[in-house]
C-alpha cells in the first residue's frame, strides 16, 4: 500500500511489481466512493390506467410493415458466416462490397438560381429590370481655413550663475 500526491491530494494506491515494472492501481478513499443507491431513480406508483396507456401508447408506435430487403441486418448475417466457417475450419467468405449508386454532384449556385427563377414564376413576378445605378458625383471640397492653436506661454529662463 503507498501514499502519493496527485493534483494537491493525498491519494492512496496499491504499487507492486508486475514482469519487470512497477505498477500503481490508484484506489478511492472512502469518502470519493458514492453510493450507488444514489444512482437508482425514486420509487414511482403507477394505478392501471397510467399501464393501461403505456401499453396503448407502444401499441399505435409499433409498426408491422418493417419486413423486406431494407431492414435487413446484413452485418449480424455476415458476422454468422464467419463464425459457421470458423467452426467448421473453413477459410471465412470474403466480403462483398455493398452496391450503392454513385452520388449525383449538384451545383448548388444554379439550384439556388433555378429555385428564385421558380418562386419568382409562382408569384407572377417576371424578370426584373437591372439597370445600373450611377455613382454620386463628387464636389469640389471647400477648404477650410486652419484652426489657430493657443499659444504656449513660455517660463523665463533664469541666468546661469
Amino acid at each position: 500500500m503507498a501514499k502519493y500526491a496527485w493534483s494537491g491530494r493525498e491519494r492512496l494506491g496499491l504499487l507492486r511489481v508486475q514482469d519487470d515494472v512497477l505498477v500503481l492501481h490508484s484506489m478511492r478513499w472512502p469518502d470519493e466512493i458514492r453510493s450507488p443507491e444514489e444512482l437508482c431513480p425514486p420509487p414511482v406508483d403507477l394505478d392501471e390506467g397510467e399501464i393501461d396507456g403505456a401499453l396503448a401508447l407502444m401499441d399505435t408506435m409499433a409498426r408491422d410493415d418493417l419486413e423486406g430487403e431494407e431492414f435487413r441486418d446484413t452485418y449480424a448475417e455476415a458476422l454468422q458466416e464467419i463464425i459457421e466457417a470458423k467452426r467448421e475450419h473453413r477459410e471465412p467468405p470474403a466480403a462483398t462490397e455493398p452496391e450503392t449508386e454513385p452520388g449525383q454532384v449538384l451545383d448548388l449556385m444554379a439550384a439556388l438560381n433555378a429555385s428564385v427563377q421558380k418562386a419568382k414564376a409562382s408569384r407572377g413576378e417576371g424578370e426584373a429590370d437591372v439597370h445600373e445605378i450611377p455613382a454620386p458625383k463628387k464636389k469640389a471640397a471647400k477648404k477650410q481655413p486652419a484652426k489657430k492653436t493657443a499659444e504656449k506661454k513660455t517660463a523665463a529662463k533664469k541666468p546661469a550663475r
